[in-house]
């Protein structure tokens, strides 16, 4: 084994003219080392967005949110929430309303948003710190009168002024309406002032508008009930045993879901982007390793006389041909690592400095930079994924090519 390493080595680095086997070899090796960096830098940056987009949902949605099985509500005295309250790993029990609602603000600008009624401290409740807020403050509530915070898509819809000196007008239809009725008796009014804009996540910021829970209570004239209760866990606490004890304690009354599950399609679809991705780049990498199938099948053509002079010194015909392996492996090998210190330096850079700017951002997006995180996982994805294709290409040449030349001495 190790002679078969020695001279396998001696045939890659050894000083030699240049030919075209040296050629095809190194740009063997390139192609490996591009294909590998690829892999590691589009898959970190896949993490980073993954990972960006999950932590701003964590800051908006609950751990766990629980809804009614039939209808948009329900009563608060038709679950045993108390009892979900004293479980362990169980931080805060947060019942919400949210509805559908027009807007007006001005004149002539109209927007429809859910308006969602929380407690005054929700804030402190859904980990919405000063970051969050491009404008204004997080104030639902001062001296019993009633505020709103409004995301930031829906301010740019209306047109919401830093010195939010207009209310906002909100609209919805009242309950118990049946029959003709005229537009004045139908609509429930009411108008509010915005104290902040707020900045999550564009699918959040133009759709949601926070206002005090009892002002959304009255204003939807939802009496006791309720939209959804928010669950928050402690640090370290499992989603799905939590979420598995509080469904024990609800029945089937209630639809229990995790984070994960209030998103699930989104996040289904971020997974199946990033490994369509891994395998589009894995079909390029096997092309790109063609290169080695080609260097080591001239390399046992022109290594004739080297092959009959180790087989009058006695090589067997699995010594030379694990030479030959090991000179495949060597090439995919190196590429490998050349691409992985590649990656990991240009992830590096991007996560210190941020180079890689995202298009068109000016702001509206709580990050500038196309996040990156490196994982460990994907490193072994990668490794397993370019040592098969390697061993794949170095095998074939060897077993279908060289044994022609293994039979006797060269003519």
């Amino acid at each position: 084994m190790k002679t078969a390493f020695y001279i396998a080595r001696r045939y890659l680095i050894s000083k030699k003219s240049v030919n075209v086997i040296n050629l095809i070899s190194g740009i063997s090796v390139a192609g490996v080392t591009v294909g590998t960096f690829a892999l590691v830098a589009i898959l970190s940056a896949f993490n980073g967005l993954d990972s960006s987009i999950k932590s701003l949902f964590s800051s908006f949605d609950p751990d766990i949110k629980i809804s009614a099985a039939q209808g948009k509500s329900f009563d608060l005295k038709d679950g045993n929430f108390d009892a979900i309250g004293q479980l362990n790993g169980i931080s805060t029990v947060t019942p919400v309303i949210e509805a559908d609602a027009l807007l007006r603000y001005g004149q002539d600008r109209q927007y429809f948003a859910t308006i969602k009624g929380v407690p005054a401290n929700y804030n402190e409740v859904a980990g919405l710190d000063s970051s969050f807020i491009v404008s204004g403050r997080f104030i639902l509530e001062s001296e019993q009168i009633p505020f709103a915070v409004v995301g930031q898509g829906v301010a740019y819809y209306l047109s919401v002024g830093l010195n939010f000196s207009d209310p906002i007008h909100i609209y919805t239809v009242k309950k118990g309406i049946s029959g003709r009725s005229n537009l004045a008796n139908a609509l429930n009014h009411s108008t509010i002032y915005a104290a902040g804009v707020f900045a999550n996540q564009q699918e959040i910021d133009s759709k949601y508008v926070l206002v005090p829970f009892g002002y959304a209570q009255k204003f939807f004239q939802m009496g006791n009930e309720v939209s959804a209760v928010e669950i928050g866990l402690k640090a370290g606490v499992s989603e799905d045993k939590a979420k598995e004890e509080i469904s024990r304690i609800l029945g089937s009354k209630f639809v229990v879901k995790t984070q994960f599950e209030q998103h699930e399609l989104f996040y289904k679809v971020m997974q199946s982007e990033k490994w369509a991705i891994f395998f589009i780049l894995a079909l390029i990498l096997i092309i790109a390793s063609f290169n080695i199938l080609g260097a080591l099948t001239m390399l046992i053509i022109d290594k004739k006389a080297d092959i009959a002079t180790l087989q009058s010194l006695g090589a067997n015909q699995k010594l030379i041909r694990t030479i030959f392996l090991f000179e495949g492996w060597m090439i995919s090998l190196i590429g490998a690592a050349l691409g992985v210190i590649l990656g990991l330096i240009v992830c590096w850079i991007q996560i210190e400095f941020g180079l890689l700017k995202i298009p068109g951002n000016e702001g509206s997006f709580i990050f500038e930079a196309y996040p990156v995180q490196v994982r460990f996982s994907d490193f072994l994805a990668i490794f397993l994924l370019v040592s098969g294709i390697g061993f794949l290409a170095a095998w074939y040449p060897i077993r279908f090519i060289s044994g022609k030349y293994l039979n006797g001495p060269a003519k």
